[in-house]
């Protein structure tokens, strides 16, 4: 596409037949954006505060091959938001109530920071119910109390104050060229930041970046070693919430797994580096279809 023109959500939709839906999960009301078919479903989970439009540039070649879900997660976007902290396990349960609304026995899992952690918890918990996993700047096997308060701080600063520019800067903090935090998202998580249920359930979205609490979710190295199921690390070398080392480590305690890293990419590899990103991915589900 020409420099000259804005990628927006309706081009890089363009072309591809998709339904934007209201799934009942498990009594939570979750949007969730669908395209593709076939026997085999991929589902894309966002990260802390984020919502399903992070997977626009990945939906229309994924859903070639494979039935697509992007969804809001558990008391994300305008998904339902119950009055209960947000830890993982509930974003697991959520994720299967999700599955099970949709008849989806076994799903491959494509989770982005917060997203990559329920897909590992879901893994180690359930292996019956998915087929593959890939980890995008995965969040969830370290506490660093200072990335946490940035991101606390951050996302507060930006849902409680009624001014564009801070959420312009949380959307930026996530990529490594501030270009790919298109005016269109920040329009986007703006209008989400602002919703009345989503700033009266900051806290319950942001427990994660409490250290007792997230301390008492983490994948510890023993918890990876668990995970059974085919898995992709995928890393930005300028993550602004984890160094490379996080990633290796991630590679390492997770037998078989398979490590890609990108230059020039921050938190969002999949949007920011998508034309590298997507063939990778797409090689990946060949090589491990659902038994």
């Amino acid at each position: 596409m020409s420099n000259d023109l804005a990628r927006t959500i309706w081009t890089e939709l363009a072309g591809t037949d998709f339904t934007m839906t209201t799934v009942d999960a498990g009594g939570v009301p979750t949007r969730s954006l669908q395209a593709g078919s076939g026997d085999e479903h991929v589902i894309f989970l966002h990260g802390t505060s984020g919502h399903l439009e992070a997977f626009v540039r990945n939906l229309p070649v994924h859903a070639q091959r494979y039935h697509c879900h992007a969804i809001d997660m558990l008391g994300h976007g305008f998904t339902g938001k119950p009055d209960f902290p947000y830890e993982i396990p509930r974003y697991r349960d959520h994720l299967l109530a999700y599955m099970d609304a949709l008849g989806i026995e076994k799903a491959h899992l494509v989770g982005e920071s917060l997203g990559g952690w329920v897909a590992g918890r879901t893994a180690i918990d359930n292996p019956d119910r998915v087929a593959s996993i890939q980890l995008l700047a995965a969040g969830g096997t370290v506490a660093n109390p200072e990335v946490m308060e940035r991101i606390r701080t951050s996302t507060r600063l930006a849902v409680e104050t009624d001014d564009t520019e801070l959420t312009r800067k949380r959307m930026r903090l996530l990529m490594a060229d501030p270009v790919n935090a298109t005016e269109e998202l920040v329009a986007m998580r703006h209008l989400i930041y602002h919703q009345p249920e989503f700033v009266a359930n900051i806290d319950n979205l942001l427990c994660l970046q409490d250290l007792e609490t997230r301390l008492r979710n983490i994948l510890r190295p023993e918890d990876l070693a668990e995970i059974t199921v085919p898995t992709l690390v995928v890393w930005g070398r300028n993550n602004p919430f984890g160094d490379v080392p996080e990633a290796t480590a991630m590679h390492q305690n997770i037998a078989g797994s398979e490590l890609v890293l990108f230059d020039d990419c921050g938190h969002w590899p999949q949007h920011e580096q998508a034309d590298l990103y997507n063939p990778i991915s797409l090689e990946f589900l060949a090589k491990h279809p659902v038994g």
